[in-house]
């Protein structure tokens, strides 16, 4: 655009530092047109150069025996799960538009997650979701939920991929900026899949899918800003979905892959076609030639750099092998989806852009990208003030509350922990028959492998209260979450992609407690042996209170893979009958550091992480599953948020059975049945295997407290009758419904 001077000052407003802004200059030769500099102020931006985060990322755990891709080669991670199968499967945010246009910020991230997954040539089979809110009483919360929850529902059961499981949590530090992260996994035969590269001099690069309009120009910069009240403004940066597109989408890129007609292919997400060509022309070492003129679109008059940095959804850049250009365009007509020849693969490095015979912008394609020109940076980070604060909490200091009924039917009905109902039905859980835990409840969700005796294990984990307390306890814990939900469930945890939400990396309070967490998931990972296969960062979520900017809850949410060898050996999380005994195995604590009793009813904000020792739970889940392949147990389910009677109540309203349990002496009865100390399963055993487990456990040198018996319906602590099952179920089923119709 010549009408607009390229200066530093225009520079800056596109989100470029002044030392960024000579560095073009000096990777270019020149100073660069506007343009030009439009493409470097998206591929610069955090979204998509992870300026701010590459260093820290470097250090996790990146191989491992079942990764058929190392962290970052591809568009999703890869990993071998046996039968000549692989898993293919990816957690990205949707953060910042889905704070301003809910529905179609959380419907656009469903779609460009399930298109990372079968650009590599895996068929999506199921999702999940990790969803964060403000206060439940403020309005503007109950407008985020339910456009969040609808977007997500109407883009994935329309193009038909289940909603497997997931989690919502409600936090101030939420309130101005919510998070939407979503996580598809696909499954593909190995050496079948294809790779986002481009090569070969000569060969036809194609555009295909929907038009390209101005939606989403400058969406990665966006998503490299903070949020703000006039943020509102920034209205026209959020994409339009449309999954039915998708799913011709999907079903045309499956067929021309296994056609063996096409080299390359990347989903064209963040940063639209400038991203594509400069990734895929980096990894295979050659340049393109694209003409602009050819792109589809959907509005006339668009300038060069709006063709290049627009964000419509639903498109693919292919590369294709030369001569195979009719076979290709006849699968896409098929399916009735644009299919146009927009440039060619060149000898080289340049990517050149032209517009109606005029070359509008010339750089280097591995200047761009990580690993080239991008810049990396190591930010300075200090521990934050109120981190000392915490530690200066005492149990001693709270009193414990003499009516501890009234306490648990206050933890059933709160929102960070009831029934997620409401929210499950929007969803279709059941397309494609392959969702196993619909009916069988379990504490990951179960994903049948058909013509196999496997199945994949899925969750997604993180307690963002956990992380603020102590940024690399709770990392840590997160991990241990979810490897210990795949445990329960009967399987072993094979790989982890994670979702990395914090505040400004420019604050150094906030980087601190990135960096801490990223230390604390790597030690974690190497311990459970669930290696990174990539994933996403989201950098710059914070909310506004009382007029004072303040980063959200740091919240690196993991979403982890793991393999049932043997259906057989699935494992559920609900008492089976009236007298199996119930053991909680795991050393009980008198804790109640950042549960969520503490926060919701003495309403104390700052207390270190729960109890958590990674050694003692790595001795903890390796018990669970020998107990499991044994067949000693009935049930497995993970104590975590609300504590113990929770967990308790959650084994008993499926089958409408109740517990009888004593609790120790030793240990405050509130924090016994309400503190979230970590590392602690409840199982339930067959009296004619009590034996047998108990001689077990005295092997295993793994503490195990008998807690009692299961009932027919009735719960009794201490010898005292508590609220029925039936109306602890009622309570904890429709509390979020409620809440979403008033």
């Amino acid at each position: 655009m010549r009408d607009i001077d390229v200066t530093l000052d225009a520079a800056q407003k596109l989100g470029l530092l002044p030392e960024e802004y000579e560095k073009i200059k000096q990777l270019l030769g020149k100073n660069p047109n506007f343009t030009e500099l439009s493409i470097y102020s998206v591929m610069w931006s955090e979204h998509c150069s992870y300026k701010n985060s590459i260093f820290w990322l470097k250090t996790l755990p990146r191989k491992g025996q079942k990764l058929l891709t190392e962290a970052g080669e591809e568009n999703a991670g890869l990993i071998d799960i046996g039968d000549g199968l692989a898993c293919c499967f990816k957690i990205e945010s949707h953060n910042h538009p889905s704070a301003i246009e809910p529905y179609q910020g959380a419907a656009t991230g469903v779609g460009g997650i399930n298109r990372d997954i079968f650009t590599m040539g895996a068929r999506p089979v199921a999702q999940l979701n990790s969803l964060r809110f403000g206060l439940p009483e403020h309005e503007k919360t109950k407008w985020l939920l339910k456009g969040v929850v609808k977007g997500i529902g109407d883009y994935g059961n329309a193009f038909g991929v289940p909603v497997v499981g997931g989690e919502v949590y409600f936090e101030e530090c939420y309130s101005t900026n919510p998070l939407v992260n979503a996580m598809s996994v696909g499954i593909v035969k190995i050496g079948e899949t294809i790779s986002a590269i481009s090569e070969g001099e000569g060969n036809p690069v194609y555009i295909v899918g929907s038009h390209t309009g101005k939606d989403g120009i400058h969406g990665a910069t966006f998503a490299s800003e903070d949020i703000t009240e006039s943020t509102s403004e920034k209205l026209p940066s959020v994409q339009v979905g449309d999954p039915f597109q998708e799913k011709l989408l999907l079903e045309a890129s499956l067929e021309v892959i296994k056609s063996g007609t096409v080299l390359g292919m990347q989903d064209m997400g963040a940063a639209g076609i400038i991203c594509s060509t400069s990734e895929m022309s980096a990894k295979g070492k050659h340049g393109m030639e694209i003409h602009l003129d050819k792109v589809p679109l959907r509005q006339q008059q668009m300038k060069p750099y709006e063709i290049l940095l627009s964000e419509s959804q639903e498109r693919m850049l292919v590369v294709v092998k030369k001569g195979k250009e009719k076979e290709v365009e006849r699968i896409f007509e098929k399916w009735d989806l644009n299919c146009r020849i927009i440039g060619k693969v060149t000898k080289g490095n340049a990517l050149k852009f032209y517009m109606n015979g005029e070359l509008v912008a010339d750089v280097p394609a591995d200047s761009l990208v990580l690993g080239g020109g991008a810049p990396v940076y190591k930010r300075e980070y200090k521990e934050p003030s109120y981190y000392a604060e915490t530690k200066k909490f005492s149990i001693n200091n709270i009193p414990e509350p003499k009516d501890l009924k009234k306490i648990s039917v206050c933890l059933a009905k709160n929102l960070n922990i009831a029934s997620k109902k409401w929210v499950c039905e929007q969803y279709d859980s059941m397309v494609q028959t392959i969702n196993m835990s619909t009916n069988c409840i379990s504490d990951a969700a179960m994903v049948n492998i058909k013509g196999t005796n496997k199945a994949l294990l899925l969750t997604v984990d993180c307690n963002g209260r956990y992380v603020h307390a102590d940024p690399e306890a709770g990392a840590k814990i997160a991990v241990a979450e979810a490897a210990r939900n795949i445990v329960c469930s009967g399987g072993e945890p094979a790989a982890i992609t994670n979702c990395l939400n914090f505040g400004n990396p420019y604050v150094s309070e906030a980087y601190w407690q990135f960096v801490c967490a990223v230390k604390g998931m790597g030690e974690a990972c190497k311990k459970f042996d669930t290696p990174v296969t990539g994933g996403n960062v989201s950098f710059y979520n914070q909310t506004i209170i009382d007029n004072k900017t303040e980063p959200i809850y740091p919240t690196p949410v993991i979403g982890m893979v793991g393999i049932l060898d043997d259906k057989k050996n699935q494992m559920t999380l609900d008492f089976k009958k009236s007298g199996d005994i119930i053991f909680l195995l795991g050393t009980p604590r008198e804790d109640i550091n950042s549960s969520q009793y503490l926060v919701s009813y003495h309403n104390v904000k700052l207390s270190p992480p729960p109890f958590f020792d990674i050694d003692e739970e790595y001795k903890v889940q390796s018990v669970v599953k020998k107990l499991i392949k044994n067949k000693i147990i009935e049930s497995a389910h993970d104590v975590s948020d609300g504590g113990l009677f929770i967990t308790l109540l959650e084994s008993a309203m499926p089958n409408e059975l109740g517990f009888d349990i004593i609790t120790p002496a030793e240990i405050r009865t509130d924090a016994f049945l309400f503190g979230e100390s970590q590392s602690r399963i409840v199982v339930s055993v067959n009296p004619k295997n009590e034996i047998s487990f108990i001689d077990f456990m005295m092997q295993s040198k793994i503490p195990s407290t008998l807690l009692g018996h299961v009932t027919k319906g009735k719960i009794q602590i201490n010898d005292e009758l508590w609220t029925p099952v039936k109306d602890y179920k009622n309570i904890y089923d429709n509390a979020l419904t409620e809440y979403a119709n008033e």
